[in-house]
């Protein structure tokens, strides 16, 4: 599993725009609870002997980032699960998501600011977005005056980490043509968050100072002066950038509300089923070969009790002379420095990956005579852990641009999920057009060509909604795994909402034409409670 995402816990509007009258600023209205969230900026609506009115609203969006949170699946909780990774191992995205709507887009061009909220503030209950009718006060829920039931706001309109201090962690969002989601990447909050450097308190989406033109270079004033928390506006951007709507938390729409969507590559490549000998083609690196050990104890991951997370070891034999198990004496590995010495060439120095997981490194030469069958033998001192087997290939080159093809299953595909469960996917592969014979069918397995490269995408079937698209970016957040029997993907599927049929693309990365294929196969499933 390599994504998952957190729902918004709290989210609000605050605004000092006018009501329909024009008489007085709504600066105590709430709107904790409206299925939507907008941001303006509207200019001249009202005038007076100090010029013309600039109204604002902002959006206070709170996520379960830790513990403290009161959310038993809170970021910090996943990552001391072993659910998500360690700091620099995983991005974390802000995802918002556009709401259509009947009043005037956003300008294009309009730039959001994401800044960290630097105090405690209120959700509320009010939902009137059109006549500001839900008035908080000092009452509980944020306003623009008020961060929460008798505590006001340093400024009106809202406390934000900003200078230069916390320059890492000011974000911004500019939209081409005002319709846009927002997927920004905050990682560095988040982790401020999670280590207790800053208080979470969650984030606010505003335009630029410019394009709220709060800030009067006549009079030096700015807008935690008098008049309902902001003057109005003589001499700034005489102009207005219009509405911008976002999904709620509340909203009926189950993907469309707030997240941080955590993304990172989990997939694990065992090499025991594309296993090469050391070849002059390879570089050093490319020459290693990567194989696993799991160690399952009654169906579950177990760390090995002497090791635990330490160093585990690994020899390689040549078989018996019926070639069915090890014989003679460890082969010669080839030394590199790392994880096989040259005082030690007969051992591989492995390492722990995860719970009951643990993998090693290495690369072996060919005899004049290859052996056709390798065995790695797990071991700590003098106890032995596992023996399995390799069938390494040499690696030899190709007179022309192969152009390959694929047939594509899910060996292990159920029409239904639950909602509540993390299912595995096996995926097996084999050239298209691969044609055995009768005795192949009869006596051996089936091929399996293990893609290096492949990644999926889940999307809901009755509008072809990309719930997770393909994550073939930096993060490869959607890379799927490889072992001997072909490629695997973990998902969590409480992601997804029950009461829907969903598909699963594959994708499949050609080096021939440096670029990602999208597969024919389709797979499609239902998510029940």
């Amino acid at each position: 599993m390599s994504i998952k995402r957190f729902i918004a816990t709290s989210d609000t509007i605050i605004t000092n725009a006018y009501p329909e009258e024009k008489t007085s600023r709504a600066t105590g209205s709430n709107m904790g609870l409206a299925d939507s969230l907008e941001v303006f900026s509207i200019y001249g609506t009202t005038s007076s002997s100090v010029g013309f009115s600039q109204e604002l609203s902002r959006v206070l969006v709170k996520f379960p980032t830790t513990t403290a949170d009161d959310s038993i699946d809170s970021i910090q909780a996943c990552r001391s699960a072993g659910t998500i990774p360690a700091s620099g191992s995983v991005s974390f995205y802000l995802r918002m998501y556009n709401v259509a709507h009947a009043d005037t887009l956003i300008s294009p061009s309009a730039k959001f600011n994401i800044f960290a909220v630097s105090s405690s503030w209120e959700e509320g209950r009010g939902k009137d977005m059109d006549t500001y009718g839900d008035k908080t006060h000092n009452q509980v829920g944020a306003n623009w005056i008020n961060a929460a039931s008798g505590s006001l706001w340093s400024k009106a309109g809202g406390d934000y980490h900003t200078g230069s201090a916390n320059s890492s962690v000011m974000y911004s969002k500019t939209f081409s043509n005002g319709d846009e989601d927002i997927e920004v990447d905050i990682s560095e909050l988040v982790e401020q968050w999670i280590a207790g450097t800053k208080n979470n308190y969650g984030i606010g989406m505003f335009l630029t100072s410019s394009q709220e033109a709060y800030f009067s270079s006549s009079t030096g004033l700015d807008y935690t002066a008098a008049n309902g928390g902001i003057l109005h506006n003589p001499s700034g951007a005489a102009t207005s950038y219009f509405t911008k709507k976002f999904s709620a938390r509340s909203s009926e729409y189950f993907f469309q509300r707030p997240a941080i969507e955590a993304r990172w590559n989990s997939a694990t490549k065992d090499r025991r089923g594309e296993f090469y000998y050391s070849s002059s083609l390879a570089t050093a690196a490319e020459n290693l070969n990567t194989i696993y050990y799991y160690n399952y104890f009654r169906g579950r991951l177990r760390n090995i009790p002497s090791i635990g997370t330490g160093s585990i070891y690994l020899s390689i034999y040549s078989g018996s002379s019926d070639d069915s198990s090890p014989s003679g004496s460890a082969l010669t590995l080839v030394s590199d420095g790392t994880y096989v010495s040259a005082a030690s060439p007969t051992f591989v120095t492995g390492g722990y990956v995860s719970t009951g997981v643990y993998s090693a490194s290495f690369a072996i030469t060919a005899a004049s005579t290859p052996l056709t069958t390798l065995y790695d033998v797990w071991l700590s001192g003098s106890t032995q852990y596992h023996t399995g087997t390799i069938k390494p290939k040499a690696l030899d080159g190709s007179p022309v641009a192969p152009l390959t093809r694929y047939v594509s299953n899910i060996t292990n595909f159920r029409k239904s999920y639950r909602n509540n469960e993390v299912a595995r996917f096996r995926v097996y592969t084999r050239l298209k057009g691969w044609n055995p014979t009768i005795y192949t069918k009869a006596v051996a397995t089936p091929e399996v060509n293990i893609v290096e490269s492949g990644s999926y995408e889940i999307y809901r079937t009755i509008d072809d909604l990309k719930v997770v698209p393909f994550g073939t970016g930096s993060d490869l957040h959607t890379q799927m795994s490889i072992d001997a029997s072909g490629s695997y993907f973990d998902f969590d599927m409480s992601m997804l909402e029950a009461g829907y049929m969903y598909g699963i693309r594959l994708s499949y990365y050609n080096e021939s034409v440096g670029s990602w294929v999208e597969q024919p196969n389709k797979f499609k499933f239902r998510v029940e409670d």
